[in-house]
């Protein structure tokens, strides 16, 4: 045996990134014929690092994983998982060891690149994500070697609902997260009936202030232009028609990315903007095809009016399907589009080990992105951060803690493999993220919806119809969040704020006063 230290290997699946192995010189796997079976223990020589895409439930569905490779050749990590915490990983690993041999395992002929990062303050960052040609990443990084194969998984292909939509007078679509926000407000010209167990839209989010303030959005007709996206985008059009053929059976790859909308011209029958009635504090009961529906005798709802008092839809339409809610009311529509969130897919992984699972279905990782088991690590989507938290830092399943665990789970399976140890990232002192909802920046910093503090909160509001909703969250006089919708340019203000403690007791509501330039007061 060497007496050189253990070296990590990760697991990463659907929702993250896990890694595994005791191994005194790794190897890397690779080939592209060989089955692999996660209950298998690796090679002790082989450090892994397991990181397949994201499961969106509204395209995808794990079933199992195989991983195809021939005899395993010399190297030192292996990821799995083209999604930005592999990827993220991957090429962190290239960089620390450029003359090891890096292997990527992706199930799909396109992986997710983080581009044009911005470091927008000490924590909060934007980026782009670009879908790329694996052989991109090679040309980038020589020492990354790419196999595709990997996850068994099930999905519905984007143009094939764009071609569904085309020919659609209303469609139900259930889910409050991000997906559904960006669906709901992308598709013109259909009746949308959108579906949610919460009082108010977007309530991973916001607050029902700050939902109010969007939802008058929803009523308006999308007169703005949309924000430019400038960056090149990749698919796999071109591509042999039995490699397309065995994507239909079975479509494999990482998740939705934040522009997973550009280019798909999501518009129905009709000849307008938004036609949108929400359903609140409900789910779906049961789900009706036509020739059943009929038999059941039972009747279903016209779309409401809206405030023009128009209606697109008569009460004698047939539909396709129909929908019965909790509610007790009763919906038809063309199809339905099930936006309901992303789930840990750790299951092609547990088989065989004995890991420390979350309540949320993650595999529980301490702060240096170790698993319950030796060696082996987990970042993104598939770990449950089970560390003691920051009291301004909380996980969330976004693209943006995807890149920030996947890069500090290659640190610390770098410093590992050298027999040493690092400080935990700053990224994970202060949770922030900023996207893009309605056509409005979105930033959530720290405790945005005083996740966990108690009834000792206070809020402080200003709104500006159409323009910005700025709400900073305080508990004994500290800002301890914020939710910023708009060009506010009061991000890094507020980070610092939250970030130093500073005793704000003595501004009061003067802190959200748009007479005063805090930017500058503060800084």
């Amino acid at each position: 045996m060497s007496s050189r230290a253990p070296v990590p290997r990760i697991l990463r699946s659907a929702k993250g990134i896990s890694v595994s192995s005791q191994a005194p010189v790794p190897r890397t796997l690779r080939g592209k014929r060989r089955k692999w079976s996660p209950g298998a223990a690796p090679s002790p020589e082989i450090q892994t690092f397991l990181a397949p895409p994201l499961l969106s439930a509204n395209r995808w569905r794990s079933e199992s994983m195989e991983v195809a490779r021939s005899p395993p050749t010399a190297g030192k990590f292996v990821v799995v998982g083209g999604g930005i915490a592999g990827v993220t990983c991957a090429e962190q690993l290239a960089v620390d060891f450029p003359s090891e041999d890096i292997l990527l395992i992706t199930a799909s002929p396109v992986i997710k690149a983080v581009t044009n990062f911005k470091q927008v303050s000490k924590v909060l960052e934007e980026f782009d994500v670009e879908e790329q040609p694996s052989t991109m990443l090679e040309n980038r990084f020589p020492n990354i070697k790419v196999i595709e194969s990997g996850v068994k998984q099930l999905k519905s292909e984007q143009r094939e609902f764009q071609k569904q939509l085309t020919q659609a007078k209303r469609i139900m679509i259930i889910g409050n997260g991000g997906i559904a926000l960006e669906l709901v407000y992308e598709i013109e010209g259909c009746e949308v009936i959108w579906v949610i167990k919460d009082k108010a839209i977007g309530n991973t989010f916001f607050d029902a202030g700050a939902a109010e303030f969007l939802t008058s959005k929803l009523i308006d007709e999308k007169s703005e232009a949309k924000i430019a996206q400038k960056r090149t985008r990749y698919t796999t059009e071109g591509r042999k028609k039995e490699a397309q053929t065995k994507a239909h059976a079975g479509n494999i790859g990482s998740a939705l990315g934040p522009d997973w909308h550009e280019g798909l011209d999501l518009k129905g029958t009709k000849e307008f903007s938004h036609k949108i009635h929400i359903e609140t504090m409900c789910e779906v009961k049961n789900i009706y095809l036509q020739a059943e529906f009929r038999i059941s005798e039972k009747k279903s709802l016209i779309f409401p009016k809206d405030h023009h008092n128009q209606s697109v839809t008569t009460d004698k339409e047939i539909w396709p399907v129909y929908v019965e809610l909790t509610n007790e009311k009763i919906y038809g529509c063309d199809f339905i589009v099930s936006a309901t969130g992303v789930t840990p897919n750790t299951e092609p992984f547990l088989c065989g080990n004995n890991f420390d699972v979350g309540d949320d279905g993650g595999l529980k990782v301490d702060d240096h992105m170790h698993t319950s088991l030796p060696d082996i690590y987990a970042a993104g989507d598939i770990c449950t951060a089970s560390w003691q938290p920051s009291p301004v830092w909380q996980q969330m399943r976004l693209w943006t803690q995807a890149r920030q665990m996947g890069w500090y789970a290659a640190k610390c399976m770098a410093a590992a493999s050298v027999g040493e140890s690092i400080d935990m990232d700053f990224s994970f002192e202060l949770f922030a993220h900023v996207t893009k909802f309605f056509n409005y920046k979105v930033v959530l910093l720290g405790k945005y919806n005083a996740q966990g503090l108690g009834p000792d909160h206070e809020l402080l509001l200003r709104c500006t119809k159409g323009q910005e909703y700025i709400k900073a969250v305080l508990q004994n006089g500290r800002m301890m969040g914020a939710v910023l919708i708009g060009e506010t340019d009061l991000e890094e203000t507020f980070e610092n704020l939250i970030l130093n403690q500073m005793n704000l007791s003595a501004y009061g509501e003067d802190l959200l006063d748009p007479n005063i330039d805090i930017e500058d007061y503060f800084d």
